[in-house]
C-alpha cells in the first residue's frame, strides 16, 4: 500500500486536503490523471475480459496457467476500481461514494496489487524451474497443492484486509474528508500492521524475482553458448532462440515497471506526510504527484498482463487463434516460433 500511516485508502481519497493553502486539487490529479484511468479502464476491461473467456477453455494443466488464471481474476478486479477512482480524483463523487472507496474500492485494488506481486513470485519460481529442470513434469498432486496454494493466498490477504472495511465505519463530517477520518483508533492500528505486512510481501518478492531471473539468464546463456557451437543451421536457430528467451523475461520486465517505482517512491511520499514539518508545500506536492504516478503505473499492470498471457502461454495462444481464426503461422516472426514448446512455457 501506499505507506500513509494516516489512511490505507489514500488512493482516490488522500488528495482532499483540508489544508487549502497546500490544496492537491489541480488539473493533473482531477483532470489528468481521470483520463488516464478511464482509458486504462476500457482498454483494460476488454483485454481483461477477453483474457478471461480464453481462460475458461484452458484446462489446468499446469502450474504456470493455474497463476496466470489467478492473476487475471485479480487484474478484472483491479481493472472495475478503477471508474471510483476517476469519479474520486474529479470531484465529482459524492460523500456516500466517496465512503465505498475508502471502505472498499481501494481496499479492494491494494488487495489485488499484493495479490499479483505474490503469484508474479510463485509465476518466477515456476519459470526458474522450468528453466533448470525442463524435463521435470507435473502431476495430480503437485496441481491440487498449487491450487490450494493460490486459495491461500487469496484468503491470507482477504483476512488481511478485511478488518480494514470494518473499522473504516465512522461517518464523515462533511464532503471533503480523508479516508482516516473514518477510522476509529483500531482502524488505523490495523492499518500500520497492513501496510508492513504489505512491504514485507513486496521486498520479499522483489528478492525472489530476482534470484529467478538471475539464475534463468545464467541458464540460458549456457544454453545459448551450447546452441552457438553446436548448432548445424547456426544462425537461423539462434535467432529463433534468443527472440524465444528473450520473451521470457516479460514477467521480469512487468514486475519493475509496475511495481517497483511505486514502493520507491511511497518512502519519500510517507515520510513527506508523517514528518511535515520538515517539508514545505511545493515539496509535499511533488512527492503526492510522484506517488500517483507511480500508483498509475501499478494500474498498468492490468493492461500489461495480457502480454504475459500472449508471449509466454502457447495454450492461450492458440486458444485465441482459434477464437479470432487468425493462422498461428502469421505471427511466429513476433513468437520467434515458440509454437514448439510444451504447454504454457517458451522456455
Amino acid at each position: 500500500m501506499d505507506g500513509n500511516t494516516t489512511s490505507l485508502a489514500s488512493y482516490g481519497n488522500s488528495s482532499s486536503s483540508s489544508n487549502a493553502s497546500c490544496s492537491r486539487d489541480n488539473v493533473v490529479k482531477t483532470v489528468v490523471f481521470p483520463v488516464l484511468y478511464t482509458v486504462l479502464f476500457l482498454v483494460g476491461l476488454s483485454l481483461n475480459g477477453l483474457a478471461v473467456w480464453v481462460f475458461l477453455r484452458i484446462p489446468s494443466r499446469s502450474h504456470f496457467v493455474i497463476y496466470l488464471k489467478n492473476v487475471v481474476v485479480a487484474d478484472v478486479i483491479m481493472t472495475l476500481t478503477f471508474p471510483f477512482k476517476v469519479l474520486s480524483d474529479s470531484n465529482m463523487a459524492s460523500a456516500g461514494l466517496r465512503v465505498f472507496v475508502c471502505r472498499v474500492s481501494s481496499v479492494l485494488f491494494y488487495l489485488t496489487m499484493y495479490i499479483s506481486i505474490l503469484f508474479f513470485g510463485l509465476i518466477s519460481i515456476d519459470r526458474c524451474r522450468k528453466t533448470l529442470k525442463p524435463f521435470k513434469g507435473t502431476n495430480a498432486a503437485r496441481l491440487a497443492r498449487r491450487k490450494l496454494l493460490s486459495a491461500a493466498v487469496w484468503i491470507f490477504l482477504l483476512a488481511l484486509c478485511l478488518p480494514n472495511v470494518v473499522l473504516t465505519s465512522k461517518k464523515p463530517r462533511s464532503l471533503y474528508f480523508k479516508c482516516s477520518d473514518l477510522k476509529d483508533q483500531a482502524g488505523l492500528y490495523w492499518h500500520e500492521v497492513v501496510n508492513h505486512v504489505c512491504q514485507v510481501i513486496f521486498w520479499g518478492n522483489l528478492v525472489i524475482v530476482i534470484l529467478c531471473y538471475t539464475l534463468i539468464t545464467k541458464e540460458l546463456y549456457k544454453s545459448y553458448s551450447r546452441t552457438k557451437s553446436h548448432s548445424p543451421d547456426g544462425h537461423q536457430t539462434q535467432q529463433a532462440k534468443r527472440k524465444m528467451n528473450t520473451n521470457v523475461f516479460l514477467v521480469l520486465a512487468v514486475f519493475f515497471v509496475c511495481f517497483v517505482p511505486f514502493h520507491f517512491a511511497r518512502v519519500p511520499y510517507t515520510m513527506s506526510q508523517t514528518r511535515g514539518l520538515l517539508f514545505h508545500c511545493r515539496l509535499k506536492l511533488f512527492f503526492f504527484q510522484l506517488k500517483e504516478s507511480t500508483l498509475f503505473l501499478s494500474s498498468l499492470n492490468s493492461l500489461l498482463d495480457p502480454l504475459i498471457y500472449f508471449f509466454l502461454c502457447r495454450s492461450f495462444r492458440a486458444t485465441l487463434f482459434k477464437t479470432l481464426r487468425l493462422n498461428p503461422s502469421t505471427c511466429s516472426w513476433l513468437l520467434g516460433r515458440t509454437s514448439d514448446s510444451d504447454s504454457c512455457s517458451t522456455v
